[in-house]
């Protein structure tokens, strides 16, 4: 049987597991807890509790409509071309913006072994990314085997870390409850979008089951159970154990397991840190690569910049580069790039309205729609960024788009449109 239409329940749930358990959870407890203090435990049970829907919404889409092309293709079937290409420049311009903030996370680790700071840190950016370049330049990429037991590896290191933690658990961290009051909850969960981007990824790789009908909903079902359970022992055991020191840590889980097993434990969690985020990154760069190319080949971007595999990739290297550079706090940061994922959910739930049945799945979509809209307001100021980008690529293509376009190459089982969602980039890692 053709290995595209050949993957099982099992295999599909890990690899969901894998395109959501990305490197955000290596900081994000400590960045909900300093926006919301313990009642940032609220917020990682709201996002478990959406994730079943918004999940489940993108696995009914694929269950009903098996295809590649994941969110585009969905938005161009419900509203149009020009949609679907606002959904590929916020994905797009989403990479060089998340890059600094994801490395970010994993310099903390870094400088918290090596001290240095902001200079390390910014050390670490430019030789994980560095890499990242040079390895999509000549066509190195990272196997798919590789990056689920990277991802594995993770999920590893976060049993470790909690059951090595629990001891030292106190029920008098959770006092004062909400320092910041409780809009510091709505703060938090727009943060923590990061952690969950990637359910989008059931439905590209609906096409890959051998009975998409039956075996999404149930890998959909495993797979919102597993990350649900290990963000939230992760986030519970973080408040309970680190208490006020939580909110300032750069690097929470060598924390965890620094107090729970000593030894050299901040260097293994730094390398750890380093190989998952590189991994992640240089999925990053290989599809959103290729998404620039089927953008410019669409007339949705200027193929003088765009057009061909190294002005791509050369484009979202050197826009990262200049979005670490500009020195933006790493909460802030954070928000412009949910900002963008979360838009994208916004108008692939919208699609859903459209495209589902009537039934319990509209339903739920209805749920999922109402959801993101209110992350995408609770993101705040940052949020506008991703309107300002879904404007600009409609703006691009009223202007300047020619009135006889080229043969959509963001279509149906295309593995270009969507770096995070295509089943070639979720094989890979690729994951938030």
């Amino acid at each position: 049987m053709n290995a595209r239409t050949d993957l099982s329940v099992s295999q599909g749930a890990a690899l969901s597991v894998g395109a959501v358990l990305g490197t955000g959870l290596i900081s994000l407890p400590a960045l909900a807890a300093d926006a919301a203090g313990p009642a940032s435990l609220v917020a990682w049970l709201a996002l478990i509790v959406l994730s079943a829907p918004l999940a489940w919404t993108f696995a009914a889409l694929g269950a009903r409509y098996p295809d590649g092309g994941g969110v585009s293709t969905y938005a161009r079937m419900a509203f149009g071309p020009r949609i679907a290409a606002a959904v590929g420049w916020c994905f797009y311009f989403a990479v060089p913006l998340g890059a600094p903030v994801a490395v970010a996370f994993t310099g903390g680790y870094v400088s918290d072994v090596l001290g240095g700071g902001r200079v390390t840190e910014l050390a670490t950016f430019l030789v994980i990314v560095g890499t990242a370049y040079v390895m999509n330049l000549f066509g190195l990429r990272v196997s798919g085997r590789v990056q689920l037991v990277l991802s594995v590896s993770l999920a590893l290191l976060l049993v470790v870390t909690v059951i090595a933690a629990l001891p030292h658990a106190r029920w008098e961290n959770l006092t004062p409850f909400a320092p910041h009051g409780w809009t510091g909850i709505g703060a938090a969960a727009a943060l923590l979008v990061w952690g969950f981007a990637g359910w989008e990824a059931l439905s590209s790789l609906s096409g890959e089951y051998r009975n998409p009908r039956r075996d999404v909903p149930r890998a959909t079902l495993i797979a919102v159970a597993v990350v649900g359970v290990l963000y939230l022992a992760v986030a519970t055991v973080s408040v309970l154990a680190l208490g006020p020191d939580l909110a300032g840590s750069r690097a929470p889980l060598a924390d965890l397991l620094a107090i729970g097993l000593g030894g050299p434990v901040r260097v293994l969690t730094a390398v750890v840190a380093v190989v998952l985020t590189l991994g992640a990154v240089n999925a990053y760069f290989a599809g959103s690569s290729r998404l620039g190319v089927a953008l410019a080949n669409e007339g949705a971007l200027p193929a003088r910049v765009f057009g061909g595999q190294r002005r791509s990739l050369t484009f979202i290297f050197l826009a990262s580069i200049a979005c670490a550079l500009l020195s933006l706090d790493l909460h802030t940061a954070t928000l412009l790039v949910t900002g963008c994922f979360t838009l994208v959910y916004v108008i692939g739930t919208a699609a859903a309205l459209r495209l589902l049945p009537a039934g319990w799945s509209r339903v739920v979509a209805g749920i999922a729609f109402a959801a993101v809209v209110t992350l995408l307001w609770l993101s705040g100021p940052p949020a506008l960024l991703s309107l300002v980008i879904a404007a600009s690529a409609l703006a691009y293509q009223a202007i300047v788009r020619p009135s006889r376009a080229k043969p959509s190459s963001i279509s149906s089982g295309s593995t270009a449109p969507n770096p995070t969602t295509s089943p070639e980039a979720v094989r890979d890692g690729c994951s938030a």
